[in-house]
């Protein structure tokens, strides 16, 4: 099944998941220290996330390595975009009315 970057950040844990490795690569295990869950689950939120290309894997010698995809990251940005646009256009009507008010305030 395609999973897409939404279904990725949708559970806590994978965000939480995205947090850590957002500064420096890190593998299952050292994922795994943070979360009060097993390392199977943890893995499993990695596949998650490895699936909607969030992560990737680097080899290392023996070890696996998970980074974060920025790139990927910013079709969330993208799609907030359209919302951003939205909530600036109210709270530039909320200062417009907010300064009317207080026109009105200073006229009496």
């Amino acid at each position: 099944m395609r999973r897409d970057v939404f279904q990725a950040i949708a559970d806590p844990t994978r965000r939480a998941i995205i947090a850590l490795i957002a500064m420096q690569a890190m593998t299952p295990n050292a994922i795994a220290e943070h979360f009060d869950t097993s390392r199977q689950a943890v893995s499993k939120h990695l596949q998650i996330l490895t699936e909607c290309e969030l992560v990737s894997q680097q080899q290392q010698g023996r070890e696996i390595y998970y980074a974060l995809q920025v790139e990927k990251m910013k079709e969330i940005d993208h799609w907030l975009e359209q919302f951003r646009k939205i909530w600036e256009s109210r709270f530039n009507q909320l200062d417009d009315l907010l300064r009317s008010i207080k026109q009105e305030k200073d006229d009496r």
